[in-house]
Protein backbone atom coordinates (compact mmCIF):
# COMPACT_ATOMS: atom_id res chain seq x y z
CA UNK A 1 0.00 0.00 0.00
CA UNK A 2 1.22 3.29 -0.94
CA UNK A 3 2.70 5.73 1.62
CA UNK A 4 0.44 8.27 3.32
CA UNK A 5 0.23 11.30 5.59
CA UNK A 6 -0.92 10.62 9.13
CA UNK A 7 -4.07 10.45 8.38
CA UNK A 8 -6.79 8.05 10.38
CA UNK A 9 -6.25 5.38 7.83
CA UNK A 10 -2.57 5.00 9.02
CA UNK A 11 -2.84 5.34 12.30
CA UNK A 12 -5.39 2.64 12.20
CA UNK A 13 -3.50 -0.20 10.73
CA UNK A 14 0.24 0.80 10.55
CA UNK A 15 2.49 -0.09 13.92
CA UNK A 16 6.27 0.40 14.28
CA UNK A 17 9.26 2.68 14.86
CA UNK A 18 8.87 3.76 11.43
CA UNK A 19 5.37 5.07 11.64
CA UNK A 20 6.89 6.74 14.61
CA UNK A 21 9.05 9.07 12.35
CA UNK A 22 6.55 9.01 8.82
CA UNK A 23 3.57 10.63 11.16
CA UNK A 24 5.94 12.83 13.01
CA UNK A 25 7.77 13.91 9.65
CA UNK A 26 4.22 15.05 8.39
CA UNK A 27 3.11 16.88 11.70
CA UNK A 28 6.33 19.28 11.26
CA UNK A 29 6.65 19.47 7.50
CA UNK A 30 3.04 20.11 6.31
CA UNK A 31 2.77 23.29 8.41
CA UNK A 32 4.88 24.75 6.44
CA UNK A 33 3.02 23.92 3.02
CA UNK A 34 5.41 21.17 2.55
CA UNK A 35 4.58 18.75 -0.57
CA UNK A 36 4.49 16.04 2.34
CA UNK A 37 5.33 13.43 -0.96
CA UNK A 38 8.37 15.06 -2.30
CA UNK A 39 10.08 15.57 0.95
CA UNK A 40 9.36 11.96 1.73
CA UNK A 41 11.44 11.29 -2.01
CA UNK A 42 14.83 13.24 -0.67
CA UNK A 43 14.47 12.17 2.65
CA UNK A 44 14.90 8.17 1.26
CA UNK A 45 17.27 9.50 -1.64
CA UNK A 46 19.83 11.29 0.82
CA UNK A 47 19.01 8.36 2.54
CA UNK A 48 19.93 6.27 -0.20
CA UNK A 49 23.52 8.00 0.03
CA UNK A 50 24.45 7.57 3.64
CA UNK A 51 23.44 3.79 3.35
CA UNK A 52 25.73 3.52 0.40
CA UNK A 53 28.44 5.54 2.43
CA UNK A 54 27.83 3.18 5.20
CA UNK A 55 28.35 0.16 3.28
CA UNK A 56 31.81 1.16 1.85
CA UNK A 57 33.14 2.35 4.45
CA UNK A 58 32.46 -0.89 6.53
CA UNK A 59 30.66 0.65 9.08
CA UNK A 60 28.60 -1.97 10.09
CA UNK A 61 32.12 -3.19 11.86
CA UNK A 62 30.47 -1.15 15.00
CA UNK A 63 28.03 -4.07 15.19
CA UNK A 64 30.77 -5.58 17.27
CA UNK A 65 29.95 -3.01 20.25
CA UNK A 66 25.89 -4.21 20.10
CA UNK A 67 25.17 -6.27 22.74
CA UNK A 68 21.91 -7.82 24.40
CA UNK A 69 21.58 -4.85 25.94
CA UNK A 70 20.96 -2.41 23.18
CA UNK A 71 19.02 -4.94 21.77
CA UNK A 72 16.44 -6.54 24.71
CA UNK A 73 15.74 -2.44 25.32
CA UNK A 74 14.97 -2.19 21.56
CA UNK A 75 13.11 -5.06 21.29
CA UNK A 76 11.37 -4.55 24.34
CA UNK A 77 10.28 -0.87 23.23
CA UNK A 78 8.85 -2.65 19.83
CA UNK A 79 6.60 -4.81 21.47
CA UNK A 80 5.42 -1.55 23.84
CA UNK A 81 4.42 0.08 20.45
CA UNK A 82 2.45 -3.46 19.02
CA UNK A 83 0.92 -3.73 22.30
CA UNK A 84 0.08 1.08 22.12
CA UNK A 85 -1.06 0.55 18.62
CA UNK A 86 -3.71 -2.29 19.78
CA UNK A 87 -4.98 0.23 22.65
CA UNK A 88 -5.28 2.91 19.87
CA UNK A 89 -7.18 0.65 17.34
CA UNK A 90 -9.81 -0.62 19.88
CA UNK A 91 -10.10 3.24 21.77
CA UNK A 92 -11.12 4.55 18.19
CA UNK A 93 -13.75 1.79 18.34
CA UNK A 94 -16.44 4.56 19.81
CA UNK A 95 -16.37 7.09 17.70
CA UNK A 96 -16.15 5.21 14.15
CA UNK A 97 -19.42 2.85 15.49
CA UNK A 98 -20.54 3.29 18.70
CA UNK A 99 -20.36 1.18 21.81
CA UNK A 100 -21.55 -2.08 20.84
CA UNK A 101 -18.91 -2.02 18.35
CA UNK A 102 -16.51 -1.06 20.86
CA UNK A 103 -17.05 -3.51 23.52
CA UNK A 104 -17.42 -6.79 20.79
CA UNK A 105 -13.98 -5.56 19.34
CA UNK A 106 -12.25 -5.19 22.27
CA UNK A 107 -14.09 -9.12 23.40
CA UNK A 108 -12.78 -10.36 19.85
CA UNK A 109 -9.22 -8.65 20.39
CA UNK A 110 -8.59 -10.87 23.97
CA UNK A 111 -10.45 -13.89 22.73
CA UNK A 112 -7.92 -13.38 19.85
CA UNK A 113 -5.27 -13.21 22.03
CA UNK A 114 -5.61 -15.70 24.25
CA UNK A 115 -6.30 -17.94 21.34
CA UNK A 116 -2.96 -16.93 19.49
CA UNK A 117 -1.21 -17.51 22.70
CA UNK A 118 -2.30 -20.47 23.58
CA UNK A 119 -1.17 -21.76 20.02
CA UNK A 120 2.08 -20.69 21.11
CA UNK A 121 2.05 -22.79 24.14
CA UNK A 122 0.99 -25.58 22.80
CA UNK A 123 3.75 -25.68 20.29
CA UNK A 124 6.15 -25.49 23.00
CA UNK A 125 5.20 -28.28 24.87
CA UNK A 126 4.78 -31.77 25.28
CA UNK A 127 1.24 -32.02 23.88
CA UNK A 128 0.54 -33.89 20.72
CA UNK A 129 3.01 -35.27 18.31
CA UNK A 130 5.78 -32.99 17.38
CA UNK A 131 4.31 -32.57 13.99
CA UNK A 132 0.90 -31.15 14.88
CA UNK A 133 3.44 -28.66 17.77
CA UNK A 134 5.10 -27.59 14.22
CA UNK A 135 2.06 -26.91 12.83
CA UNK A 136 0.24 -25.36 15.56
CA UNK A 137 3.18 -23.39 16.08
CA UNK A 138 3.58 -22.00 12.29
CA UNK A 139 -0.11 -21.91 11.57
CA UNK A 140 -1.90 -21.08 14.41
CA UNK A 141 -1.85 -17.28 14.23
CA UNK A 142 -3.37 -17.33 10.48
CA UNK A 143 -5.58 -19.44 11.37
CA UNK A 144 -6.49 -17.27 14.52
CA UNK A 145 -7.37 -14.48 12.64
CA UNK A 146 -9.77 -16.50 10.10
CA UNK A 147 -11.13 -17.64 12.58
CA UNK A 148 -12.10 -14.64 14.42
CA UNK A 149 -12.84 -12.49 11.27
CA UNK A 150 -15.99 -14.76 10.68
CA UNK A 151 -16.62 -15.36 14.06
CA UNK A 152 -18.09 -11.90 14.69
CA UNK A 153 -20.80 -12.85 12.48
CA UNK A 154 -21.70 -15.54 13.88
CA UNK A 155 -25.44 -14.85 15.93
CA UNK A 156 -26.42 -11.45 17.51
CA UNK A 157 -23.19 -10.58 16.81
CA UNK A 158 -23.79 -10.36 13.11
CA UNK A 159 -26.18 -7.37 13.86
CA UNK A 160 -23.34 -5.16 15.08
CA UNK A 161 -21.59 -3.25 12.58
CA UNK A 162 -17.71 -3.23 12.72
CA UNK A 163 -15.54 -1.06 11.32
CA UNK A 164 -12.77 -3.42 9.06
CA UNK A 165 -9.53 -2.75 7.61
CA UNK A 166 -9.79 -0.08 5.14
CA UNK A 167 -8.53 -1.04 1.55
CA UNK A 168 -7.60 0.96 -1.90
CA UNK A 169 -8.04 -0.24 -5.69
CA UNK A 170 -5.89 -2.97 -6.90
CA UNK A 171 -2.38 -1.81 -7.60
CA UNK A 172 -3.22 1.74 -6.86
CA UNK A 173 -2.39 3.98 -4.19
CA UNK A 174 -4.04 5.00 -1.46
CA UNK A 175 -4.62 8.39 -2.63
CA UNK A 176 -5.82 9.64 -5.99
CA UNK A 177 -2.06 10.22 -7.48
CA UNK A 178 0.52 8.44 -9.62
CA UNK A 179 2.92 5.84 -8.59
CA UNK A 180 6.23 7.83 -9.55
CA UNK A 181 6.30 10.82 -7.03
CA UNK A 182 7.24 14.45 -8.40
CA UNK A 183 10.06 15.08 -6.19
CA UNK A 184 11.02 17.76 -8.04
CA UNK A 185 7.88 19.45 -6.83
CA UNK A 186 9.18 20.93 -3.87
CA UNK A 187 11.47 24.10 -3.07
CA UNK A 188 15.10 23.81 -2.84
CA UNK A 189 15.48 24.87 0.58
CA UNK A 190 13.06 21.87 1.61
CA UNK A 191 15.28 19.61 -0.67
CA UNK A 192 18.58 20.30 2.39
CA UNK A 193 16.15 20.60 4.66
CA UNK A 194 15.58 16.68 4.24
CA UNK A 195 19.12 16.09 5.15
CA UNK A 196 19.33 16.19 8.30
CA UNK A 197 15.53 14.13 8.58
CA UNK A 198 17.61 11.58 6.20
CA UNK A 199 20.38 11.40 8.89
CA UNK A 200 17.66 10.30 11.68
CA UNK A 201 16.59 7.78 9.41
CA UNK A 202 19.76 6.33 8.61
CA UNK A 203 20.43 6.29 12.19
CA UNK A 204 17.17 4.25 12.81
CA UNK A 205 18.00 1.63 10.08
CA UNK A 206 21.32 0.81 10.95
CA UNK A 207 20.13 -0.10 14.46
CA UNK A 208 16.51 -0.83 13.60
CA UNK A 209 18.05 -3.45 10.55
CA UNK A 210 21.37 -4.51 12.27
CA UNK A 211 19.98 -5.40 15.31
CA UNK A 212 16.83 -7.41 13.85
CA UNK A 213 19.53 -9.53 11.84
CA UNK A 214 21.58 -9.54 14.91
CA UNK A 215 18.40 -10.90 16.66
CA UNK A 216 17.44 -13.50 13.83
CA UNK A 217 21.18 -14.84 13.89
CA UNK A 218 21.46 -15.23 17.28
CA UNK A 219 23.31 -17.40 19.23
CA UNK A 220 20.38 -19.77 20.21
CA UNK A 221 20.01 -20.07 16.22
CA UNK A 222 22.98 -23.04 14.92
CA UNK A 223 23.59 -21.37 11.64
CA UNK A 224 26.05 -22.41 9.11
CA UNK A 225 25.99 -19.58 6.44
CA UNK A 226 28.01 -16.29 7.34
CA UNK A 227 26.63 -13.07 7.79
CA UNK A 228 26.43 -10.17 4.93
CA UNK A 229 25.75 -6.77 7.37
CA UNK A 230 27.60 -4.48 4.90
CA UNK A 231 26.23 -5.80 1.59
CA UNK A 232 22.68 -5.56 3.50
CA UNK A 233 22.87 -2.34 4.24
CA UNK A 234 24.06 -1.38 0.88
CA UNK A 235 20.65 -3.46 -0.30
CA UNK A 236 18.35 -1.36 2.04
CA UNK A 237 20.11 1.76 0.82
CA UNK A 238 18.48 0.96 -2.64
CA UNK A 239 15.45 0.01 -1.36
CA UNK A 240 15.04 3.12 0.67
CA UNK A 241 15.71 5.23 -2.32
CA UNK A 242 12.85 3.09 -4.81
CA UNK A 243 10.61 3.46 -1.86
CA UNK A 244 10.99 7.20 -1.71
CA UNK A 245 10.27 7.67 -5.36
CA UNK A 246 7.38 5.23 -5.13
CA UNK A 247 5.50 6.99 -2.41
CA UNK A 248 6.07 3.45 -0.45
CA UNK A 249 6.83 3.40 3.23
CA UNK A 250 10.44 2.70 3.52
CA UNK A 251 11.55 -0.83 4.08
CA UNK A 252 13.15 -1.68 7.51
CA UNK A 253 14.05 -4.55 9.89
CA UNK A 254 11.62 -6.56 11.78
CA UNK A 255 11.37 -6.95 15.46
CA UNK A 256 9.77 -9.82 16.33
CA UNK A 257 8.78 -11.24 12.67
CA UNK A 258 12.56 -11.77 11.78
CA UNK A 259 13.44 -14.04 15.01
CA UNK A 260 10.51 -15.59 14.58
CA UNK A 261 10.86 -16.75 10.97
CA UNK A 262 14.17 -17.82 12.24
CA UNK A 263 12.02 -20.17 14.50
CA UNK A 264 10.52 -21.42 12.10
CA UNK A 265 13.08 -22.74 9.78
CA UNK A 266 14.83 -24.61 12.47
CA UNK A 267 14.59 -28.13 13.05
CA UNK A 268 14.55 -30.02 15.96
CA UNK A 269 15.53 -33.14 17.75
CA UNK A 270 14.69 -34.84 21.13
CA UNK A 271 17.46 -35.89 23.45
CA UNK A 272 17.28 -36.98 26.47
CA UNK A 273 17.58 -35.44 29.88
CA UNK A 274 19.62 -36.54 32.30
CA UNK A 275 18.91 -35.40 35.74
CA UNK A 276 21.03 -33.66 37.83
CA UNK A 277 22.03 -36.88 39.95
CA UNK A 278 23.39 -38.18 36.85
CA UNK A 279 21.16 -41.49 36.98
CA UNK A 280 20.24 -41.43 33.05
CA UNK A 281 16.25 -41.52 34.22
CA UNK A 282 15.68 -38.06 33.05
CA UNK A 283 13.18 -37.18 30.30
CA UNK A 284 13.07 -35.70 27.05
CA UNK A 285 13.84 -32.27 25.18
CA UNK A 286 13.69 -30.45 22.30
CA UNK A 287 17.03 -29.09 21.35
CA UNK A 288 17.25 -27.32 17.86
CA UNK A 289 19.57 -29.89 15.14
CA UNK A 290 20.57 -27.13 11.97
CA UNK A 291 18.52 -24.24 10.47
CA UNK A 292 17.01 -24.40 7.18
CA UNK A 293 19.17 -21.48 5.60
CA UNK A 294 17.61 -20.51 2.37
CA UNK A 295 15.73 -17.86 -0.05
CA UNK A 296 12.68 -18.90 -0.80
CA UNK A 297 10.59 -18.40 2.32
CA UNK A 298 11.69 -14.69 1.90
CA UNK A 299 11.13 -14.00 -1.54
CA UNK A 300 7.70 -16.20 -1.22
CA UNK A 301 6.59 -13.37 1.80
CA UNK A 302 7.67 -10.76 -0.49
CA UNK A 303 5.64 -12.21 -3.53
CA UNK A 304 2.60 -12.43 -0.93
CA UNK A 305 2.78 -9.64 0.23
CA UNK A 306 2.81 -8.03 -3.66
CA UNK A 307 -0.46 -10.48 -4.09
CA UNK A 308 -2.18 -8.25 -0.97
CA UNK A 309 -2.60 -5.93 -3.43
CA UNK A 310 -4.45 -7.59 -6.10
CA UNK A 311 -8.40 -7.09 -6.25
CA UNK A 312 -9.64 -10.72 -5.10
CA UNK A 313 -7.33 -10.26 -2.06
CA UNK A 314 -7.93 -6.76 -1.31
CA UNK A 315 -11.69 -8.04 -1.14
CA UNK A 316 -10.99 -10.28 1.55
CA UNK A 317 -8.44 -7.99 3.45
CA UNK A 318 -11.20 -5.68 4.02
CA UNK A 319 -13.30 -7.96 5.18
CA UNK A 320 -10.89 -8.58 8.74
CA UNK A 321 -12.61 -6.22 11.40
CA UNK A 322 -10.17 -3.27 13.29
CA UNK A 323 -10.71 -5.46 16.67
CA UNK A 324 -9.08 -8.92 14.82
CA UNK A 325 -6.11 -6.77 13.93
CA UNK A 326 -6.01 -5.32 17.23
CA UNK A 327 -5.83 -9.05 18.68
CA UNK A 328 -2.91 -9.16 15.97
CA UNK A 329 -1.16 -6.76 17.31
CA UNK A 330 -1.45 -7.90 21.08
CA UNK A 331 -0.56 -11.13 19.98
CA UNK A 332 3.05 -9.65 18.54
CA UNK A 333 3.68 -7.65 21.33
CA UNK A 334 3.13 -10.43 24.17
CA UNK A 335 5.57 -12.94 22.00
CA UNK A 336 8.07 -10.47 22.03
CA UNK A 337 7.57 -9.46 25.04
CA UNK A 338 7.72 -13.16 26.31
CA UNK A 339 11.23 -14.23 25.01
CA UNK A 340 12.99 -10.59 25.73
CA UNK A 341 15.67 -10.76 27.71
CA UNK A 342 14.68 -7.31 29.95
CA UNK A 343 11.26 -9.87 30.73
CA UNK A 344 12.95 -12.78 31.91
CA UNK A 345 15.26 -10.87 34.30
CA UNK A 346 12.13 -9.26 35.84
CA UNK A 347 10.54 -12.79 35.80
CA UNK A 348 13.52 -13.95 37.71
CA UNK A 349 13.62 -11.29 39.76
CA UNK A 350 10.39 -11.89 40.99
CA UNK A 351 10.13 -16.12 41.28
CA UNK A 352 10.25 -17.74 44.08
CA UNK A 353 14.21 -19.12 44.70
CA UNK A 354 13.44 -22.03 46.45
CA UNK A 355 11.87 -23.14 43.02
CA UNK A 356 14.46 -21.47 41.05
CA UNK A 357 16.36 -24.15 38.96
CA UNK A 358 20.17 -24.44 40.15
CA UNK A 359 20.95 -24.11 36.17
CA UNK A 360 19.35 -20.48 36.06
CA UNK A 361 22.70 -18.31 34.71
CA UNK A 362 21.10 -15.08 36.78
CA UNK A 363 21.74 -17.61 39.69
CA UNK A 364 25.85 -17.15 39.48
CA UNK A 365 25.61 -13.99 39.83
CA UNK A 366 26.58 -13.33 43.90
CA UNK A 367 25.27 -9.53 44.19
CA UNK A 368 22.09 -9.76 43.57
CA UNK A 369 21.91 -6.00 43.62
CA UNK A 370 23.75 -6.40 40.28
CA UNK A 371 20.39 -7.71 38.65
CA UNK A 372 18.25 -5.07 40.22
CA UNK A 373 20.47 -2.25 38.62
CA UNK A 374 21.26 -3.66 35.45
CA UNK A 375 17.10 -4.13 35.13
CA UNK A 376 16.54 -1.13 35.79
CA UNK A 377 19.24 0.62 33.60
CA UNK A 378 17.63 -0.74 30.69
CA UNK A 379 14.04 0.35 31.73
CA UNK A 380 15.16 3.82 31.81
CA UNK A 381 16.78 3.13 28.83
CA UNK A 382 13.39 2.13 27.40
CA UNK A 383 11.40 4.67 28.86
CA UNK A 384 13.34 7.30 27.36
CA UNK A 385 12.95 5.98 24.24
CA UNK A 386 9.60 5.53 24.71
CA UNK A 387 8.64 8.80 26.02
CA UNK A 388 10.31 10.58 23.58
CA UNK A 389 7.91 8.71 20.47
CA UNK A 390 4.82 10.27 22.60
CA UNK A 391 5.76 13.73 21.86
CA UNK A 392 6.58 16.16 18.93
CA UNK A 393 10.30 15.42 19.49
CA UNK A 394 9.31 11.81 18.39
CA UNK A 395 11.55 12.20 15.14
CA UNK A 396 14.99 11.96 17.66
CA UNK A 397 14.37 8.64 19.07
CA UNK A 398 16.83 6.66 16.83
CA UNK A 399 19.29 9.01 19.11
CA UNK A 400 18.50 8.13 21.99
CA UNK A 401 18.35 4.02 21.19
CA UNK A 402 22.06 4.76 19.25
CA UNK A 403 23.07 6.08 22.68
CA UNK A 404 22.48 3.12 24.28
CA UNK A 405 25.34 1.55 22.82
CA UNK A 406 28.13 3.27 24.36
CA UNK A 407 26.50 3.45 27.44
CA UNK A 408 26.72 -0.33 27.79
CA UNK A 409 30.47 -0.26 26.59
CA UNK A 410 31.65 3.02 28.77
CA UNK A 411 29.32 3.44 31.84
CA UNK A 412 28.12 -0.53 32.05
CA UNK A 413 31.55 -1.91 33.08
CA UNK A 414 32.62 0.77 35.79
CA UNK A 415 29.85 -0.57 38.12
CA UNK A 416 29.41 -4.40 37.05
CA UNK A 417 32.04 -7.16 37.17
CA UNK A 418 32.95 -8.78 33.68
CA UNK A 419 31.75 -11.67 35.21
CA UNK A 420 28.91 -10.32 36.45
CA UNK A 421 28.29 -8.52 32.63
CA UNK A 422 29.10 -11.74 31.18
CA UNK A 423 25.79 -13.36 32.71
CA UNK A 424 23.69 -10.04 32.49
CA UNK A 425 24.67 -8.96 28.92
CA UNK A 426 25.49 -11.79 26.77
CA UNK A 427 26.53 -11.81 22.73
CA UNK A 428 23.62 -11.14 20.48
CA UNK A 429 25.06 -13.25 17.91
CA UNK A 430 27.59 -16.39 17.85
CA UNK A 431 31.31 -15.15 16.83
CA UNK A 432 30.64 -17.40 13.79
CA UNK A 433 27.99 -14.65 13.08
CA UNK A 434 29.71 -11.69 13.74
CA UNK A 435 32.93 -13.12 12.49
CA UNK A 436 32.79 -10.38 9.49
CA UNK A 437 32.42 -7.32 11.67
CA UNK A 438 35.64 -8.08 13.94
CA UNK A 439 33.77 -10.50 16.45
CA UNK A 440 31.39 -9.54 20.14
CA UNK A 441 32.15 -6.98 21.78
CA UNK A 442 34.66 -8.22 25.13
CA UNK A 443 35.62 -11.37 23.29
CA UNK A 444 37.56 -9.92 20.70
CA UNK A 445 39.44 -7.77 23.31
CA UNK A 446 40.16 -11.00 25.00
CA UNK A 447 41.43 -12.53 21.86
CA UNK A 448 43.19 -9.90 21.07
CA UNK A 449 45.07 -9.88 24.48
CA UNK A 450 46.27 -13.12 24.60
CA UNK A 451 47.45 -12.80 21.20
CA UNK A 452 49.84 -10.10 22.46
CA UNK A 453 50.64 -11.93 25.66
CA UNK A 454 51.99 -14.73 23.80
CA UNK A 455 54.18 -12.84 21.05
Amino acid sequence: MAQSPRSETESKVSTGPITVFNYTVYEIMTPRGTNYFAFMCWIGLWSLVMHWALAFTNACTALSYVTRFSCDIFGFYVAMLYLQKGVQVLTRQWAAAGEASAYLSITVSLLMLMTGYACGVIGSSQLFQRHVRGFITDYGTPLTLIFFTGFVHVGNMGSVELPTLPTSKAFLPTQDRTWFIRFWDIDVADVFIAVPFAILLTILFYFDHNVSSLIAQGSEFPLRKPAGFHWDIFLLGITTGIAGLLGLPFPNGLIPQAPFHTSSLCVSRQVLDHSESGNGKGGRRVVVDHVVEQRVSNLAQGLLTLGTMSGPLLVVLHLIPQGVLAGLFFIMGVQALEGNGLTLKMLYLCRDRTLTAGSEPLSRIRRKQAIWYFVGMELVGFGATFAISQTVAAIGFPIIILLLIPVRTSLLPLYFTKEELSILDAPTASPFTMESVGGNFGQRTGEDASAVGSS
